[in-house]
This record gives C-alpha cells, sequence and structure tokens, in this order.
C-alpha cells in the first residue's frame, strides 16, 4: 500500500484529498505547512508528495527542492493556481514529476497519482535493470568502466559457456591472464582446474615434457613418470600463455591434442585422452608469424576461434583511477606502514591517468606498488609517483628520434606530465621548467584535459 503525503494549508481540500485517495487504498500522511511536511517525509516511508506551491513560511518550490535533497527518487506533483503556469513549470525543471491546476476534480487528482506511482514504480524496475546489466559484465579484479572492457567482457559473457578454443590477444602486461581466469571461473568448468603454463619460461627442450608428461626413462633424469599440464587440466581449462612462442615440434603435439584430445607422454606408447578447453595468449602478431613461417597456419586457425583482442592501458583510460584504487587497496595493507595510506591525491591521479603506460596495467601496479612503499603522508602525493620519463624507456630504439610508438604530440604530452610531476603538481612551476608562458600551459593542459586550478 502507497504512503501519500499531502501539504495544503486549506483545511477542507486537505481532508478531501485524505478521503479521496483513502477510499483508493492509500495511506495519506497530511501537513498545513512545508515545515511540517519535511518532518513527515524523515521520519515516515512516503512513496509520492501532493503539495501546493502556495504556503505559509517555506513555499512549495522550497518544499520541493529540500526533498529532492532528501530522496532524488521521490515522485511530487504540485497544485497550482491556473494563473500560475509559469511557477508549475519552474517546480518541473526544480524536480517535479507533474503539476495539477485549481480547481481540479478529484478523478483527475486520482488518475495523476496513479499515473505517477506506476511511473515511480517503472523508473525503479529501470534503474534495477540498468545496474543488474552493469553487474552482467564485471569480474572480481578485473576493472572495466570504459567501453573498450565493457566488450571484452561483454566477450567472456557469450563464450565462457561454451568449449571454443580462445585466443587472447594484446600486448604484454594487459592483463591476459585475469581474462583467461575469468573465462574459466564463468564456465561450466569452473569446479575443475586451471592451470597455467607460460612457454617463454619454460627452456625449449623441456616444453614438450611439461606439457604432456613423461615416462620413467624417457630421458636421462626421469627416475619417475610424470603427468604433464594437459593430464592435470582434465576436465578443466589449460591456459597456454605465449603461444607464439611455442616450437614448431610442439606445435604439431598441440594441433593434434585440438583435433583428436588426445596424445601421449614423452617416451611413452600409451595414448590417453583429456578432457582439456585451451585458452591461448600472445603478444606477438601471429599473422606476421605466419607469413616468416615461424607459426603453423593450421594451428593459428584451431586456436584463434574466438580471438579477443585487449587493449593497451593508454587506449582505456578511463579506468586507470579504478585499477590505482584497486592496487592501493591491495598493497597498502602490505607496506608496513604506521600510518595506513587510504587514498590518492588529485594531482597524483592526474600523473597516473597522463601517462602514456607501455607497460600497460603491470606497470601501473609496480608504480602503484612502490608509491605505497615510499609514500610519507597518508594519501599518496604527485611526488611519491615515480613514472619512467619517455627518454628512458627500454622500448625506445637508439636510432628514433622518438620514442618507439610515440607521436610528437603524445610525447609533447607526456613531457608537460613530467614538467607537472617535479613541479609536484605546481603549474607555474611546471611552466618554468618548460620554458612556457602560464598562459602557453594553460593551452596545453586544456588540450590534455587536465583541470588548471588556478589556486595554487
Amino acid at each position: 500500500m502507497a504512503t501519500i503525503l499531502i501539504i495544503e494549508d486549506e483545511a477542507k481540500m486537505r481532508r478531501l484529498l485524505e478521503l479521496n485517495l483513502g477510499d483508493d487504498g492509500f495511506k495519506t500522511l497530511s501537513a498545513g505547512d512545508a515545515e511540517s511536511g519535511l518532518k513527515l517525509l524523515a521520519s515516515e516511508p512516503v512513496h509520492l508528495v501532493l503539495t501546493d506551491l502556495k504556503l505559509p513560511g517555506m513555499n512549495g518550490l522550497e518544499f520541493l527542492q529540500a526533498a529532492k535533497r532528501m530522496d532524488s527518487a521521490l515522485p511530487i506533483v504540485v497544485m497550482t493556481a491556473f494563473g500560475s503556469v509559469e511557477t508549475a513549470v519552474e517546480a518541473m525543471k526544480a524536480g517535479a514529476t507533474d503539476y495539477v491546476l485549481k480547481p481540479f476534480s478529484l478523478a483527475e487528482m486520482r488518475m495523476v497519482v496513479h499515473k505517477e506511482l506506476d511511473n515511480s514504480r517503472l523508473r525503479e524496475e529501470n534503474r534495477s535493470l540498468r545496474e543488474a546489466l552493469g553487474q552482467k559484465y564485471s569480474h572480481p579484479n578485473i576493472v572495466a568502466v570504459s567501453r573498450k572492457m565493457q566488450e571484452v567482457l561483454a566477450t567472456v559473457e557469450r563464450v565462457a559457456p561454451t568449449n571454443s578454443t580462445v585466443l587472447l590477444g594484446g600486448e604484454s602486461g594487459v592483463g591476459k591472464d585475469l581474462i583467461a581466469r575469468a573465462i574459466h571461473e564463468k564456465s561450466r568448468r569452473a569446479s575443475g582446474p586451471f592451470i597455467k603454463i607460460n612457454s617463454t619460461a619454460i627452456p625449449e627442450n623441456l616444453l614438450e615434457s611439461e606439457l604432456f608428461g613423461y615416462e620413467k626413462g624417457a630421458f636421462t633424469g626421469a627416475a619417475n613418470s610424470k603427468p604433464g599440464k594437459f593430464e592435470l587440466a582434465d576436465k578443466g581449462t589449460l591456459f597456454l600463455d605465449e603461444i607464439g612462442d611455442v616450437p614448431a615440434a610442439t606445435q604439431v603435439k598441440l594441433l593434434r591434442v585440438l583435433q583428436e584430445r588426445e596424445f601421449e607422454r614423452l617416451g611413452g606408447t600409451r595414448t590417453i585422452k583429456v578432457d582439456v578447453r585451451l585458452l591461448a595468449a600472445t603478444n606477438r602478431d601471429l599473422r606476421a608469424a605466419l607469413e616468416d613461417g615461424t607459426f603453423r597456419e593450421d594451428l593459428y586457425y584451431r586456436l584463434n576461434v574466438v580471438p579477443i583482442d585487449i587493449p593497451p592501458l593508454r587506449e582505456h583510460k578511463e579506468d586507470i583511477p579504478g585499477l590505482a584504487n584497486l592496487f592501493l587497496t591491495r598493497f597498502a595493507g602490505d607496506s608496513g606502514r604506521e600510518e595506513k595510506i587510504t587514498g590518492i591525491s588529485s594531482a597524483a591521479m592526474q600523473l597516473l591517468v597522463g601517462h602514456y603506460w607501455p607497460g600497460n596495467v603491470r606497470e601501473l601496479q609496480n608504480v602503484i606498488e612502490r608509491a605505497c612503499a615510499l609514500a610519507q603522508g597518508g594519501q599518496l602525493e604527485a611526488s611519491d609517483i615515480q613514472l619512467d620519463s619517455p627518454r628512458n624507456r627500454a622500448g625506445a630504439a637508439a636510432d628514433r628520434f622518438l620514442p618507439d610508438g610515440m607521436t610528437l604530440d603524445q610525447w609533447e604530452d607526456e613531457m608537460i606530465r613530467e614538467a607537472l610531476k617535479r613541479a609536484g603538481g605546481n603549474k607555474s612551476q611546471a611552466a618554468r621548467l618548460l620554458g612556457l608562458s602560464r598562459n602557453a600551459l594553460r593551452y596545453r593542459l586544456s588540450k590534455i584535459g587536465i583541470d588548471d586550478n588556478e589556486a595554487e
């Protein structure tokens, strides 16, 4: 049963509305002035408000503004005289959901009340639906505010329930292992094992035995038989990272497992059948590897059933604040400091958002961990954020005029952010470091989306 609050200074009209709405099955509360109405609103659950605009003391418009501060979603219908339509329109701009002109019929008022309560219910259902949809594309430890990362998680949602092989692409450090784990945890294999192997971390001559296992005596030192990663991942998921670096001989065996779901251990003759879903990842361009003959074309198409390309961090900077705070929560408690680090200053966050991040999310994680270890205050300041300048990047070739992968505009933006960092966020000092006038720096800051706070 919905509760309706009636605020009307004319006692007869107030009583008439109480009786009429009560007959319709509503519970009514009433007040003769706005101040009394606000007290009722603060003490009772109310689903809709009917208020006159012309009231003694605080007027109806002031009441409306105060009520909206208490509950922005509360539907409020205003009542006003025929000659005060302009005031009613002003009330609508302030948040009223409808208005009724006096004199009105009780039938008209009942119709407006029912309509607004129905609309309120629909708005609440839509809000709940939007929240549900927002949660649909989310996963623990993955920040996905940006459209690009939402698209990645949307693909994860669609592909996870299947048994399709997935090929994850993207630069080093973008979080391919987290996406692979999300696919496993949202799949029907979630209760099974998730086994990860990085082909670059294992010597080439040992990779085959790690993947497929070996029998006793298969090679010098093989004193006992040992199952491989495929056997350990039976009924679960095997995540093979850096698939582009797998040697040619191992590629042949991988192809057979994908086609026939069977293999033999190294030095063995018994055929072992497994039920394993394979997820693969690479930071190499496998198409280029196909052309130069270092990667088998048939294996590529077996792996590339569902490709998911994870964007570099510089292409979804909307996620940087969420990632930074996630890492801050993770590392602040491990810093061993007496004073707990509770946040990141706006100047420090601007430096993080403005950085190019060649090492992607992994680099951001390292920067926050280092800042938590070295910070002296209760929050991370710009001076605590230590970023590699463009000229020091390992990826920049010595014969390149600009750092590798950067345009002149990007390099200039980096230098501005570096100057801000060295100046501790003081923009006048940063302008002097860059040899620019204060106005020239202000213009460049506006181009790269950094607020120019005059109060320095």
